[in-house]
């Protein structure tokens, strides 16, 4: 069984390796939305994969991380795209949720990413 849990973060950034004159070189921000997708067995005594307050005791440290912050300056995201932000929140869950499946994070409502471990 695969379940989801939804979590939301405001953070800005400016990326670093785009032309002069592209509209993401300069300082902007977006309300990001992550979803965290865990795969198992449903456990027979609870009844469930993870408990949901396990699962969000877990992420809610990480996005405490980036959460109203400029992403530039958090370490390890000097370049902070979509795709290297999704792997440096994986790599941060990771150890905490073994049976994270994927991510999906997007910062805006019609663009984002899906990663799936590396």
């Amino acid at each position: 069984m695969i379940l989801y849990k939804q979590f939301t973060f405001d953070a800005a950034h400016f990326l670093t390796k785009v032309p002069k004159n592209h509209k993401c070189k300069q300082l902007h921000g977006h309300t990001y939305h992550l979803t965290v997708f865990v795969e198992g067995e449903v456990k027979e005594e609870e009844g469930w994969v993870i408990d949901f307050y396990d699962l969000k005791s877990a992420v809610n440290p990480v996005l405490n991380q980036l959460d109203h912050q400029l992403l530039n300056d958090v370490e390890g995201l000097s370049n902070p795209t979509s795709e290297l932000l999704a792997i440096w929140i994986w790599r941060k869950i990771k150890p905490v949720i073994p049976q994270l499946k994927k991510i999906e994070l997007k910062e805006t409502p019609t663009s984002g990413v899906i990663y799936t471990g590396e």
